[in-house]
């Protein structure tokens, strides 16, 4: 669909390397000082920054996954780790993209 010339229906992305460096950088020093407990609020800040930059055919997705809801699971993937003697490790990445999916929607329209 297009109106006036625009093509409604694009999808892009519209992310800086700025910003991204400074979240990589804010989020490096916050996990180093809380000694690694900081690391779900930086994970957090930075797929905010990546999904809130994304349009997918015209609508912009909105990332609204909390710190604290991601340190829970953390915790709980942790120690599952310890408990299996790290074969859970291979399920991480996946727990983690689920996660990021169910904090991840459309923005609503005005």
């Amino acid at each position: 669909m297009e109106t006036a010339g625009v093509n409604t229906n694009k999808s892009y992305f519209d992310g800086s390397l700025l910003s991204l460096l400074g979240w990589m950088i804010l989020g490096s020093i916050v996990t180093g000082l809380t000694f690694g407990f900081g690391y779900p609020w930086a994970l957090c800040k930075i797929y905010a920054w990546q999904i809130d930059h994304t349009v997918i055919e015209g609508k912009r997705l909105h990332f609204n996954g909390k710190a604290m809801s991601l340190l829970g699971n953390w915790i709980k993937w942790i120690l599952l780790c310890i408990i299996t003697f790290g074969i859970y490790g291979f399920w991480i990445f996946v727990k983690l993209e689920q996660w990021k999916t169910e904090n991840t929607s459309f923005e609503k329209s005005v």
